[in-house]
């Protein structure tokens, strides 16, 4: 073997060296290569996994199984009713009427809760074509609704329907939808009397929708909603198999007959031009028509004893909406302004009078105790609808230590007989009370 001097021997390693480094080189770029590609797949699991997590973008106008619009899960998008010109469906001004849906889930997937929104009424030409300048009577100012209380899709705002299918009817034809006037209103003010119309092609809408699957239901409203839903109770639950469970729930919807503080009858002669204008004979209760005029059948006391459905009656005994509208009307106040807005105002003088009225209610009231199918919760706050809001259950006044929630769960799913009415307990007894009418505009009837 050849001796290699030292220049040789220096070359020999230099070689080696570079064939070291060179395969050093060549494992380095194949783990590179390697880790690369490592480092790509987590990436791209880490985007499917936060594309996957996002909310799916909605349409302007979102088909009806949509429940909720992005970034805020309390506002439920407006469905227009479909072909609502042809079904002569429309609000005062002629546009389409519209609803809200929340689609249900888990148990409550076959179980409805339909309310019906109440904002007063228009009893002239005058009145109605100002309403249809706004959402209270054209679905163009209509825009997404916040569902709370009652339509509430947390349990804990909303202990025994928070699973289920949910349906705000807005409200934009001012006669409780029980309008169906004839022509001659249309052509002498370009005004649609159709709230009956409204109301069956709803109806007919939710039914192709999944109602017709349903094996429990709930008709409510609040205030004139209210009123809406007792006159439509029994047909409402007349279209169901009879195997289904139905029942209604009227919130301050109770509206009295009373004598105002100057003497006068502002709620009979109120209702006296609403019948006449709006045609609402056809839908009111047919046994209370035979024996009454039109407009008498429109306070619940004289026809809520015919409805053969189970009703649940929720109102305050001190109305802050009647107080306002209907014992202290604006013509005849007197001086009785701050007390008819705020009953903390009200001297003792003006408190009685309101104790008055509060009596007239729970007379009126106790007949429909003994009722077997009929269940009541009269709180004595000073205040006007209390189940589309947190007064439903999670600011709601208690009576025996239930709130609103529990008392119309009790009842409807007949747990024991509801029956909670603040008899001895007049203002201010009830420390649970909000007396507050906010929650709605004083327009709100």
């Amino acid at each position: 073997m050849k001796k290699l001097d030292f220049y040789e021997k220096v070359e020999v390693y230099n070689e080696a060296g570079r064939r070291s480094k060179g395969r050093f080189a060549d494992w380095r770029t194949k783990d590179y290569i390697h880790n690369g590609f490592r480092l790509l797949f987590v990436l791209v699991v880490l985007f499917l996994v936060f594309v996957m997590k996002q909310p799916k973008e909605q349409n302007a106008t979102p088909p009806p199984s949509s429940n909720h619009s992005i970034g805020d899960p309390h506002k439920v998008d407006l469905i227009l009713l479909k072909n609502a010109t042809g079904l002569g469906a429309v609000c005062l001004d002629g546009s389409a009427p519209g609803y809200h849906f929340s689609k249900g889930f888990d148990s409550g997937s076959r179980s409805w809760l339909i309310h019906i929104e109440g904002v007063g009424w228009c009893n002239t030409v005058e009145s109605c074509a100002k309403r249809k300048l706004t959402k209270l009577g054209s679905s163009k100012f209509m825009e997404k609704d916040t569902f709370s209380g009652i339509l509430s899709r947390e349990k804990s705002q909303n202990p025994d329907f928070y699973k289920w299918n949910k349906v705000k009817v807005r409200y934009c034809d001012g006669a409780s939808f029980a309008g169906n006037s004839d022509s001659e209103l249309e052509k002498r003010s370009k005004l649609f009397s159709r709230g009956q119309t409204i109301w069956d092609s709803i109806l007919d809408e939710l039914f192709v929708l999944g109602m017709s699957n349903a094996k429990q239901a709930l008709l409510s409203g609040c205030s004139a909603g209210g009123l809406a839903t007792l006159i439509h109770c029994d047909d409402f639950a007349k279209s169901f198999p009879e195997d289904v469970k139905v029942k209604c729930l009227s919130d301050a919807g109770f509206f009295m007959d009373d004598i105002d503080i100057s003497g006068g009858r502002t709620m009979r002669s109120f209702f006296h031009d609403l019948a006449n204008l709006q045609g609402v004979e056809d839908s009111l209760d047919q046994n209370c028509t035979s024996e009454l005029k039109p407009f008498q059948c429109l306070f619940p006391r004289n026809f809520i004893k015919n409805i053969d459905t189970p009703v649940f009656l929720v109102n305050p005994s001190y109305d802050s909406w009647q107080t306002e509208h209907i014992y202290i009307p604006h013509s005849s106040d007197k001086g009785w302004g701050n007390c008819a807005k705020n009953i903390a105002q009200c001297n003792p003088s003006e408190l009685e009078k309101l104790q008055g009225y509060r009596d007239s209610m729970l007379r009126e009231l106790s007949p429909f105790q003994s009722q077997e199918h009929m269940g009541m919760f009269i709180d004595s706050c000073f205040t006007h609808c209390q189940t589309d809001s947190e007064k439903w259950h999670f600011h709601s006044p208690r009576i025996n230590n239930k709130t609103i929630a529990e008392a119309v769960g009790d009842w409807y799913f007949n747990r024991t007989k509801v029956q909670k009415i603040d008899i001895d307990c007049p203002y201010p007894c009830n420390p649970t009370c909000d007396h507050n009418a906010g929650g709605h505009n004083n327009t709100k009837g």
